[in-house]
C-alpha cells in the first residue's frame, strides 16, 4: 500500500500551488466547458507522468530540462499575452475556444521536466510501477477537479475582464519563472 500512498501524498503536496494547478485554475476561468478542459488536463497528466513512471528518469535525459523550460515559458507568455490582448468588453463570451486541446497542450508542456513528473519517475524506480502510477494519477485528478471548480467559482464571483487580466499576467509570470 505504501507504493500507492507515498507517491500520492508526496506528489499531491508538491503539486499544491504548482504552475500546472495555477494554469488549470486560469483556464477554468476562461471557459464554461469544464468537462472537456478537465479531460484534456487529465490526459496530459496521464501521458507526461505515465511516461515518466514507465521510463523512470530517462525522459529528462532525452530532452534537456533547459529546453523544456524555455518552450514551456514561451507558451505560457504567449497564452498570457493572448489573454491580455483578447480581453473584450463582452463578458458573456468565453475566450477559450477549445478547452480540451488548450488544457491538454498547456499541461503537457508545462508538466514536462516538472518536479512532480521527475518525482513520479523516481518513485517508479523504488516502488511498484502500477501502484505509483495509480497514486500519482489519482492525486493529480483530484487536484485538477478542485482547480477546475475553483476557477468556476472565481469566475462567478469576480468580473470576467478582471479575471482575464489577472490570468494573463499570471501566465506571463509563470512563463518568465519557467526560464529560471
Amino acid at each position: 500500500m505504501q507504493d500507492f500512498i507515498i507517491p500520492f501524498i508526496a506528489v499531491g503536496l508538491a503539486e499544491l500551488g504548482d504552475k500546472t494547478q495555477l494554469a488549470v485554475i486560469c483556464l477554468a476561468s476562461k471557459t464554461k466547458k469544464y468537462l472537456p478542459l478537465l479531460a484534456g488536463v487529465i490526459l496530459a497528466f496521464i501521458i507526461t507522468d505515465g511516461l515518466a513512471i514507465l521510463l523512470g528518469n530517462y525522459i529528462t535525459n532525452i530532452v534537456p530540462i533547459y529546453y523544456i523550460k524555455i518552450i514551456s515559458g514561451i507558451i505560457f507568455i504567449i497564452f498570457g499575452i493572448t489573454n491580455l490582448v483578447n480581453n473584450k468588453e463582452d463578458e458573456s463570451k468565453c475566450d477559450l475556444k477549445k478547452p480540451f486541446l488548450t488544457g491538454f497542450a498547456i499541461i503537457l508542456i508545462s508538466e514536462m521536466g516538472d518536479k512532480t513528473q521527475i518525482a513520479s519517475g523516481l518513485f517508479a524506480t523504488k516502488y511498484d510501477t502500477l501502484m505509483v502510477f495509480l497514486g500519482v494519477i489519482s492525486v493529480l485528478i483530484i487536484l485538477s477537479i478542485i482547480a477546475v471548480y475553483l476557477g468556476k467559482f472565481i469566475v462567478q464571483k469576480i468580473n470576467r475582464r478582471v479575471i482575464s487580466y489577472i490570468a494573463g499576467i499570471l501566465f506571463i509570470l509563470i512563463g518568465i519563472f519557467c526560464f529560471f
